[in-house]
């Protein structure tokens, strides 16, 4: 069984894949705390509820292992029955089978790499699996929040890091407990120049930033997809279409900063330590509140002042401060201009009417395109951020559904909404 990724002792977000090993002092076996970067969720503020530990959290560390446990491919050939073959009947050995007909398989046997370290992720809560991901509902998450029925693949797709230069790539379907992936007769799949790849049920999609993803020039890339053996390929005509795209031979599987990987129901971001390192701390982002609160906004009508929070609460007090989204004023709740049994108020400072919402930070760091302070927040949830950082993710189309993109919050995955999806926000204290 691969071994878990070391744990940075009191490291935030850590994750623990398999079963969990106990934190490795700093002095010990140093050289194997190297990060090649992190995992976050799209949707969730930095906390996974009701409780963001283990293999299910809201973001994972990918570390260099103690000991290499990514594959290669090693050999390829057909058989008559793919179920009796030695490679699938042997559980220390890797392989993926491609169903041709009911008669007919390519396996391809891989073999370890003791150059990389493979990390899984998927649905399942089975051993392999490094990283626990489910559906993402939209909105402030309290509690446990349960799918019916989701379309995450239970091993949906496997990173590669190559140990000396910290390359990781990405490739669509994981291996299960009999270190086997099955592409059964209906999958996607394809044969060329004696080479088999192929694609899962609902893709593994992905998107590239073409520039610096930190900076504050964030710019959106295009969603592609991503195959088994790790081609990368235009969109198929929906999720799930029997057609692959056409192969974009210019691009690759390799991880940008800043890259975005879609498993059909949650969006992940991947952050490498390097991008990490020249965004915004946790603790940098609080300061930002605390100076803030230290200019002690008023509300125009209560004349109280408010506390912006960092983390969404479910009770509402006179100190909690809301936006209206049509203008920006920052007031406290109060009942001038509210229309009864409804959520349109009058602003008092201009007279726009329109919605209005709590304030909260967002408090994830990995979403922060720059380090600017938090004077705009998305509509229609009321998550805080720097300008450049709300512009670049009211610009980026998050898959939704088999055919479908929208923006949206990267703090609670809320779909924006009006134009542009967000607002610049006016407190009292500095009114203009």
């Amino acid at each position: 069984m691969p071994d878990p990724p070391i744990i940075e002792e009191g490291g935030e977000g850590a994750g623990d894949g398999g079963d969990a090993a106990p934190p490795t002092p700093r002095h010990h076996h140093a050289k194997h705390h190297l990060k090649y970067g992190e995992l976050v969720i799209l949707g969730y503020n930095g906390f996974l509820p009701p409780c963001d530990k283990g293999r299910r959290r809201s973001k994972f560390v990918l570390h260099r292992r103690q000991a290499a446990n990514g594959v290669k491919p090693a050999r390829h050939y057909v058989v008559r029955t793919p179920q009796n073959t030695q490679a699938i009947l042997d559980a220390q050995q890797h392989s993926i089978s491609y169903t041709l007909s009911r008669n007919q398989a390519v396996i391809v046997e891989y073999q370890l790499d003791t150059e990389t370290d493979m990390f899984q992720i998927g649905r399942s809560s089975e051993t392999p699996i490094d990283f626990v991901v489910m559906d993402t509902i939209p909105g402030d998450k309290h509690g446990e929040l349960k799918v019916t029925q989701s379309t995450i693949s239970r091993f949906a797709c496997r990173i590669i890091a190559h140990r000396t230069t910290r390359t990781t790539q990405v490739y669509a379907a994981g291996f299960d407990s009999s270190r086997n992936i099955f592409l059964g007769e209906k999958a996607t799949k394809w044969q060329n120049n004696g080479e088999i790849d192929g694609l899962t049920t609902n893709g593994v999609l992905i998107m590239h930033p073409p520039s610096q993803f930190c900076g504050g020039e964030a710019k959106p890339g295009i969603w592609r997809e991503v195959s088994v053996g790790g081609g990368v390929y235009a969109l198929r005509e929906s999720r799930s279409a029997p057609q692959k795209g056409i192969k974009i031979d210019e691009e690759t599987n390799v991880l940008q900063d800043g890259t975005l990987i879609d498993l059909c129901g949650a969006t992940l971001l991947w952050r490498s330590a390097e991008g990490l390192g020249k965004s915004p701390t946790k603790r940098h982002l609080e300061q930002m509140v605390d100076e803030l609160n230290a200019g002690r906004p008023q509300c125009p009508v209560g004349l109280n002042t408010l506390v912006i929070p960092r983390k969404a609460t479910l009770t509402s007090t006179e100190k909690q401060p809301v936006v209206y989204l049509n203008c920006g004023h920052v007031q406290g709740l109060h009942e001038w201009g509210h229309e009864k049994d409804s959520n349109s108020h009058t602003c008092p400072m201009c007279l726009k009417v329109g919605p209005v919402v709590k304030l909260c930070m967002g408090i994830e760091p990995a979403f922060y395109v720059d380090s600017g302070p938090p004077s705009f927040c998305f509509n229609p949830c009321g998550h805080m951020a720097s300008e450049k950082t709300v512009r670049y993710w009211a610009a980026v189309p998050i898959p939704h559904g088999t055919n479908g993109f929208h923006a949206a919050c990267p703090f609670c995955a809320s779909p924006l909404e009006g134009d542009p999806g967000f607002v610049r926000l006016i407190f009292q204290d500095n009114c203009d």
